[in-house]
């Protein structure tokens, strides 16, 4: 799909004869629907002769689109990737063989595609943490990294459960990782997906686990890997789009922006139905009432043939190197048809791609792979030199 520009805001920038002229690096377009976001531009060489005295003149310049990888990283379901304080951008997500943890860091996001990979845990021979090693997440939680995963039993792979590793070193890559064990629920049952997020000054654990299907559930708490309370239900699979193959609500992830609390999460098989939804909450309302919360109807990311993406889902959120643009980090297949249980099916691929904002202040996903088309539009300034 292609997200065709309607208008583009013209610059005015006054500049005394003499002076060097500074053009902006992004200017502000309109797109399809009302949305406004802002897009790199590469203007055109200026004649030096034009500022030594005054008068005005216009420079115009090509809107560019967002350029990154495609896929970001291959072979990497449920992506997840983080923006430090360190400036670099960290990634995980799960192997293929479900089998290990591992790390990746870059200055930029394109330059995770080739970083160098490194293994920080393997699972146990015996025991808890002994198979099907999923959806792992890095967090930075009071000066110390923890690493948020759900694994099975070796000698049940499905006694899936979520569990918690611990680093203080300043770098998650080549630190020492202690296992804080499992976090324990009060309904034992399948669960996986976890995901933490503050607001307020508190903080919440959110997760999926099964209850009639698979569910969202959220609670706070007291330590990294420790709940308080009792776990409240948040949505249960319920849309014809959410039952597809399986009853399926997991892998969610929170945005908070806006004066909400976005929370996008995974539904149905893995297969080419696999999609996501959104709950939206009041940042001023209480996380643990699911009142709080609305469901929209429809999903929000669906398969796209004509871009060759399948099966979108298990995202994670981060910002672009200029902190200018919200990006959406998801898995997708190349191609629809499988050959047995999708789930074994090695070909899910990080992606990356903007997230659009609404003038209503509510994120807008798009299609998977779609692009910017400027529909001969192009970036003015008007340079005024005084």
């Amino acid at each position: 799909m292609n997200m065709k520009i309607t208008a583009v805001e013209e610059c005015a920038i006054v500049v005394a004869a003499g002076d060097s002229l500074r053009l902006p690096q992004h200017i502000v377009a309109e797109l399809e629907g009302g949305m406004r976001e802002k897009f790199p531009v590469e203007w055109q060489p200026v004649e030096p002769a034009l500022l030594e005295k005054p008068g005005s003149f216009t420079v115009t310049g090509t809107i560019q689109e967002d350029r990154y990888p495609n896929p970001l990283v291959p072979n990497r379901a449920d992506p997840y990737v983080y923006k430090h304080t360190d400036g670099y951008y960290y990634f995980t997500g799960s192997v293929p063989e479900y089998d290990r943890l591992v790390l990746r860091r870059s200055r930029t996001i394109a330059g995770l595609t080739d970083a160098e990979e490194t293994v920080i845990w393997t699972k146990h021979q015996t025991g808890e943490m002994g198979n099907h090693i999923w959806a792992p997440e890095l967090h930075y939680i009071q000066e110390k990294w923890y690493i948020y995963f759900a694994a099975g039993t070796a000698e049940d792979k499905w006694a899936i459960r979520p569990y918690v590793l611990e680093c203080s070193d300043d770098n998650p890559l080549t630190g020492v990782w202690a296992e804080k064990g499992m976090i324990k629920l009060p309904l034992d049952s399948f669960s996986l997906d976890a995901t933490t997020f503050e607001h307020q000054g508190l903080r919440y654990l959110v997760w999926a686990q099964a209850d009639d299907g698979s569910c969202l559930f959220i609670a706070r708490m007291d330590t990294p890997w420790s709940i308080a309370g009792e776990p409240v239900k948040l949505t249960s699979p319920e849309y014809d789009w959410e039952i597809q193959r399986f009853r399926v609500n997991e892998g969610p992830a929170v945005l908070q922006r806006n004066g909400r609390i976005f929370l996008a999460y995974s539904a149905s098989g893995t297969d080419d139905r696999y999609c996501m939804g959104l709950l939206t909450a009041s940042d001023s309302s209480d996380p643990l009432d699911p009142a709080s919360w609305s469901k929209s109807k429809e999903p929000v990311l669906v398969s796209d043939p004509a871009a060759s993406e399948y099966g979108p889902g298990h995202n994670s959120f981060t910002v672009s190197e200029d902190g200018t643009a919200d990006l959406l980090v998801y898995h997708s297949r190349p191609y629809k048809e499988i050959n047995g249980d999708p789930l074994y099916d090695p070909n899910r691929h990080a992606r990356v791609q903007r997230l659009l904002w609404r003038e209503d202040g509510t994120p807008y996903f798009g299609s998977p792979g779609w692009k910017l088309d400027s529909n001969g539009f192009a970036a003015t300034a008007k340079v005024t030199v005084l």
